[in-house]
């Protein structure tokens, strides 16, 4: 945990944690138990390192750089073009226009449906939210968009769905396309009912929110409330503090605003603790879990006074409808080896609750999205996905790193060969999925130009990567739907993959659908049983 503004930052930093973790792994190597010893076993040691490459099948087109890295060789040869992958493979694809790279890649789905944002931009032929048929996986096609609301037109990553409500909602975003149709600061909420048709949303409501700008959003686990959020609004403008909402939409027709919240400033560092990114729930919706963004100057001093990690907000007054409602700290978590902290997901091992949390780029800000800084000072140059123990929310507890070989800093050397190319040299995670969240076995990420990472998480304390798949180079292809494209280039070596995931059982196989911002809407299989990636053997999956 972090409570100070300046802090030392150690070079050779994983290098020490390697050494100690082998260590304290020695006596399990040698079959030393703790049985008749005096002293308790010690706990787990977290996983700090880049984890375990994923064995790849005979016909798979696999990376020949780093693990995640597409080098300079396979992009200026045109060989990325191609695409690479690890026991996945393409079943259906509907490219579109492309997509968001934020909202895009806020897919959501029910029943045979998907749902994602486009950019909102002026040279778009359709405009709005796309409503995707994947009945048929090999044949995904739209039937709708939804652009008969402004929030629809660029939502952003707030674009969330209740399964048991059968409701669509999203808050309106028009802070970041310069050729946006939107309004600058345009508020607006939008709710849509899916209940006849997943294929055709029902508007219910749209109305206007006033004194914000739409980021992020989440349902409540009850699908009573939806909360709204913004984390980069500026903290100097009374208008635009409101960093959190909560709508009431028990009623979809007549959605009330409940709530305008600011994190609070501390009186003595000048730190601000609770703004929220993508948040997520506990189960009875009292406890928001908060991605708090931020970034530092290399040196340990958080630049916008607002430090990167976790904090655990009681929102138990808001889920209650209690009169003058107010929002509590918890607890907090920060760190320095990543920034902009992005997502968390809830999930269950053994019934201890635990949080995927993501962090979608470097902690240091500066040049080159902080990659320079962050190896200048041996820190990660891209951000990463981690498991982290909430089971004592008071005291949260680092549990693993989902790290790949591109995050590692004593691999700077060969991944600062791309100046100038910040974005398609991102290895950064942005959004986790699990097969399930209890109990979870398999983990898909979204790693901007890393593609989509699959991991073995069913031992959380030793994560590994079982498979990933990195969509074709659209280089310079009409896509201005897509968050990568410009009308004035750059040549796009790399698909952008932000996206998180449907799993989906399949007639036998086993199916993600995702998105990427310059491929569109994609699901692709594994090609290898759960048996076999969790290290099993061959033979039936089995069913828990």
């Amino acid at each position: 945990m972090v409570s100070d503004k300046k802090f030392p930052i150690v070079k050779r930093h994983y290098l020490k944690v390697a050494v100690l973790t082998a260590f304290a792994t020695l006596p399990l190597l040698l079959g030393i138990s703790g049985q008749g010893s005096a002293n308790p076993p010690s706990p787990p040691v977290p996983w700090t390192g880049p984890v375990p490459k994923a064995v790849c099948g005979p016909n798979d087109r696999v990376e020949t750089g780093l693990q995640g890295q597409t080098t300079l060789a396979e992009r200026q040869s045109g060989d990325s073009e191609r695409g690479y992958n690890c026991n996945l493979e393409l079943v259906g694809q509907f490219q579109g226009e492309g997509t968001w790279w934020f909202g895009g890649g806020n897919v959501t789905s029910f029943d045979d449906c998907a749902y994602y944002s486009t950019r909102g931009s002026t040279f778009q032929q359709r405009l709005g939210a796309v409503v995707i048929d994947a009945s048929d996986p090999r044949n995904p096609h739209p039937t709708a968009h939804l652009n008969d609301s402004p929030t629809m037109l660029n939502s952003h990553e707030s674009l969330k769905l209740h399964q048991k409500r059968k409701l669509l909602a999203a808050v309106q975003n028009g802070q970041y396309v310069s050729d946006s149709v939107a309004p600058p600061l345009a508020p607006g909420f939008a709710i849509y009912d899916l209940s006849a048709d997943c294929r055709h949303p029902v508007l219910k409501a749209s109305i206007e929110l006033p004194g914000t700008n739409g980021h992020a959003g989440q349902f409540t686990p009850d699908g009573m409330t939806y909360y709204s959020t913004n984390p980069f609004q500026g903290q100097t403008d009374p208008a635009f503090r409101n960093r959190l909402q909560a709508i009431d939409i028990s009623d979809p027709s007549n959605p009330v605003h409940l709530l305008n919240w600011e994190a609070p400033v501390s009186d003595v560092t000048g730190e601000v603790t609770g703004i929220p990114h993508d948040p997520s729930f506990n189960k009875d919706g009292t406890r928001l879990y908060v991605p708090q963004p931020g970034r530092h100057d290399g040196q340990g001093v958080w630049t916008r006074d607002r430090p990167n990690g976790l904090v655990i907000l009681d929102v138990s007054d808001v889920q209650f409808r209690r009169p003058n409602p107010q929002i509590r700290v918890v607890s907090t978590m920060f760190w320095l080896d990543g920034g902009t902290a992005q997502s968390t997901l809830p999930v269950t091992y053994k019934g201890r609750p635990h949080l995927i949390f993501a962090d979608e780029a470097a902690g240091p800000s500066g040049a080159e999205g902080g990659r320079l800084t962050a190896c200048a000072v041996g820190l990660p140059p891209s951000g990463f996905a981690r498991i982290i123990d909430i089971s004592d929310e008071k005291n949260p507890k680092l549990v693993s790193k989902l790290m790949l070989e591109a995050h590692d800093p004593a691999n700077c050397p060969e991944l600062l060969t791309t100046p100038g190319e910040n974005r398609q040299s991102d290895y950064s995670a942005h959004y986790c999925t699990p097969d399930k969240t209890e109990n979870p076995k398999l983990l898909a990420c979204s790693h901007f130009a890393a593609g989509i990472r699959v991991f073995d998480i069913s031992d959380p304390f030793h994560p590994k990567e079982v498979a990933y798949y990195k969509p074709l180079a659209r280089r310079t292809a009409f896509l201005p739907a897509s968050s990568v494209w410009n009308p004035t280039g750059p040549d796009r070596t790399v698909d952008f993959a932000p996206s998180d995931f449907r799993w989906r059982k399949h007639k036998g196989e086993t199916h993600l659908w995702f998105t990427t911002s310059d491929n569109g809407f994609q699901i692709v299989r594994f090609t290898k049983s759960m048996r076999e990636l969790l290290g099993k053997g061959k033979g039936k999956d089995d069913d828990d």
